[in-house]
Parts: structure tokens; sequence; C-alpha cells
């Protein structure tokens, strides 16, 4: 009997779980965002980075949407390792839109803070030769048959030579200290803009990096609302094709734009693409057994049991991502 039922639910079970009425969903989105910053927050409109990437530019629509164009402004803040593509795309996104923007190249703010001369020697201690003219990237091993999740650094020296080298832990948590830098030099610059006009922060991660912790606190997890923070990630296009965005951004494959080299989401992070870690995490919350997501993903269901237990490490893992100053003692007044 077991056996059947597990059979029904693996045939029932496809992409089709995360389909969604996108007007619906994008009404109730606008007025959830006009009662936080006009009701709940006081403010007048709402400042974000845009990145020239998928949930950037559905945050930005919808915020346009809900405010109109003259409360809404959007940052572009590239730095030296930012793909040329991020601010064309978001110049053509703003463009779409109509809203102010305002360029704040951040590599001067970095390379004060040291960010590059950091990482850079964080990656000598494992590949002493890199240097000025060489690229980089971090990189997990192919996690649903790897026993360890042990990052290496991907390195191109300038002459076009690419090699791969296992990262030591403090070589790996010192890049990373590094690269967090530019999220949140990021985001001082947003709140800056936010004081001076009296906007709201508006964040942009998906459900899919905001429960699996894929942010930086202080960083690009810092924020005064999360309007797309309940959508799937494959849920996020599909708003994005409702809201007219443009065909290019739409078609543009999620990256991290953190290191010179280009990096997938699921190379630094992710166990799969955007698509089937969203039907897992899907069927994970659902409780359903492994054979359902397995086979509309395409993994066998000993991977896909792998995957769940990835998907609850990194819940355990980020909770600290998740909270708030931590106090002693509550200090009730001041809630009321």
């Amino acid at each position: 009997m077991k056996e059947a039922s597990i059979m029904q639910t693996t045939q029932q079970f496809s992409t089709e779980v995360l389909k969604l009425d996108a007007a619906r969903t994008a009404a109730q989105i606008e007025a959830g965002i006009r009662d936080i910053v006009f009701h709940r927050l006081k403010r007048k409109g709402a400042v974000l980075g845009i990145s020239g990437g998928i949930d950037s530019s559905v945050v930005a629509a919808l915020c346009v949407r809900a405010l109109g164009k003259d409360r809404v402004a959007g940052l572009f803040m590239p730095e030296a390792d930012s793909s040329g593509d991020s601010l064309r795309l978001g110049e053509m996104l703003a463009a779409s839109l109509g809203i102010r923007t305002v360029t704040e190249n951040i590599t001067g703010i970095l390379q004060g803070a040291r960010c590059y001369e950091r990482r850079d020697e964080a990656i000598r201690s494992v590949v002493p030769e890199y240097g000025p003219g060489w690229k980089s990237k971090i990189v997990l091993p192919n996690m649903l048959d790897a026993s360890y999740a042990i990052f290496s650094v991907v390195v191109q020296s300038p002459d076009g030579a690419i090699s791969r080298v296992r990262l030591t832990p403090d070589a790996y948590l010192s890049i990373v200290a590094a690269t967090n830098f530019k999220q949140r030099a990021r985001k001082m610059l947003e709140y800056h803009y936010a004081d001076q006009y009296v906007y709201a922060v508006a964040g942009t991660p998906n459900r899919l990096e905001y429960d699996q912790g894929f942010f930086v606190k202080g960083g690009d997890g810092l924020a005064d609302f999360k309007p797309i923070a309940h959508l799937y990630k494959s849920q996020v296009y599909q708003m994005a094709a409702y809201l007219n965005v443009p065909e290019e951004i739409q078609r543009r494959p999620p990256t991290t734009d953190t290191y010179s080299l280009a990096q997938s989401q699921e190379e630094f992070y992710f166990a799969l693409p955007y698509d089937k870690m969203d039907l897992c995490i899907y069927a994970h919350n659902a409780h359903l057994p492994v054979e359902a997501p397995a086979a509309a993903v395409g993994i066998t269901p000993e991977q896909m049991e792998r995957v769940y237990q990835m998907i609850e490490s990194k819940r355990r893992a980020t909770r600290y991502l998740h909270l708030g100053p931590q106090l002693v003692e509550e200090v009730s007044e001041v809630m009321k």
C-alpha cells in the first residue's frame, strides 16, 4: 500500500507545483509593499541595488507598480570584478521602468578596506604565484556525489592557463570574509540614499536564497523589507515574464557576480540549478518521499536523500544569519 502511494505521488509531482497566478501574486505583493513602506515604516518610497539580475529586476518592477516610478531609486554599484553585463542590463531595466538611478563605483571603498588585498593573500597561501593579472573564483565539488563540501579555488593566469587547487579551511574563510566586503559596501550606500530620500531599502532575496542562507549578514541580507522572499526562484522568473522585464535579463543565467571569473550559483553554493533546487525544497517542505522530486529532477532517490540532508544542514548552519541582535534581557517598552 505504501509503495502504491509513493508511486502515485511520484507520478503527480512535477514543475506544475510551482506555477502561480502571476497577476494575483503581483497585486498581493504590491499591496504589501504599499502597506510596509507607507504605513509600517513611514517612508516616502523605496531604494534598491540593481544588479542586472532577475531578482532585483522583479523587485524594482514591483516597487514601481506599488509606489510609482517617482518614488523608486535604483543604485548601480559596480566594482573591479563586476561583469560589464551587470551595469548594462541594470541600465536597460531602469530605462524601461523610468526610475531615477545613481551609479557608485565601489572599487575605491573596497581598496580602502583591503578587500582585494586580503582575498589575494588568502589565495596565495595555496597558489603562491597568484598575483596581478590573475583571475579566480571558488567552487564546490559535485555535491550529489561528494562526501565532503570542500571548496577549491579556480585560478586563471595572465596567459590563460586554468588550474584548480583545494583550499584550506583558513584560506576559504579568509576569501569569503574578504569578498563579503562587496555586499556590505553596497548596502552601506543603499542606506545612505535611503536616509537622503527618506526611503526604505528593498531587499531582493528569493525563497531559495532566503531559505538556504545564501546572503551576507549586514550585506545583501540586510533590508527594510523583502518582497519576494516567499517566491521560489522559478516563480520569480514567472513574475518577470508577467511584469515585462527585458527579455535579455530573463534569459541571463543566475550568477554571483562576485569573483573575477564567471561563477554560477550552483558552483558556489547549491547542489543543483535553481529550478531543480526549488522542486527539492518544495518537496522537502511538503514532507514528500524522496522518490517524488527525484523523478522530476532527474536524479536517483539516494542522491535526493543527500539533497534533503543538505537542505537541512544549510538551514542549521545559516540560522545565525537570520537572527537580529540578541538581547540578554528583553526591553519590552521599545516594542510598544
